[in-house]
């Protein structure tokens, strides 16, 4: 069993910015010499999560009003009061969802939904730069 890890980086503006990262992931994935694997996908952040979801305008609103019914932005929250950086909804949200996802992988193809992404959902309120690990174990 062998593993690769490659990482990259990308820009977020923040506030539910919804960044489809497909491409890259299956980019690295391709270039493994080996055809089926397992890929792992992971953000180093505490208000970011990767999920995979049709990257569609409509279910993004529908997204961001779960999100919102289920951790609510303008909330009074202890981290906010302790920290002031009006972030505690963002690390819930992340914290919720999860920073990473493993995939199959199958003749160097992700294995995904027809209209599936990777996508990073950047919940802090205020843009930034993250870094995407990923790792393809076989």
């Amino acid at each position: 069993m062998g593993v690769i890890i490659e990482k990259f980086s990308i820009s977020s503006n923040g506030f539910e910015d919804m960044i489809d990262i497909t491409s890259k992931v299956q980019n690295i994935v391709s270039n493994v010499n080996q055809n089926n694997a397992v890929v792992n996908v992971s953000i180093v952040s505490s208000t970011a999560s990767v999920i995979t979801l049709e990257q569609e305008f409509g279910l993004a609103n529908d997204f961001s009003s779960v999100m919102e019914n289920i951790i609510p932005l303008n909330k009074v929250y202890k981290h906010d009061l302790s920290w002031h950086e009006g972030n505690a909804h963002a690390h819930l949200r992340a914290a919720m969802l999860g920073n990473n996802i493993t995939l199959g992988v199958e003749n160097k193809k992700i294995i995904l939904g027809e209209d599936q992404k990777i996508v990073v959902l950047d919940f802090d309120v205020k843009s930034s730069t993250k870094q995407v690990v990923v790792s393809v174990i076989y």
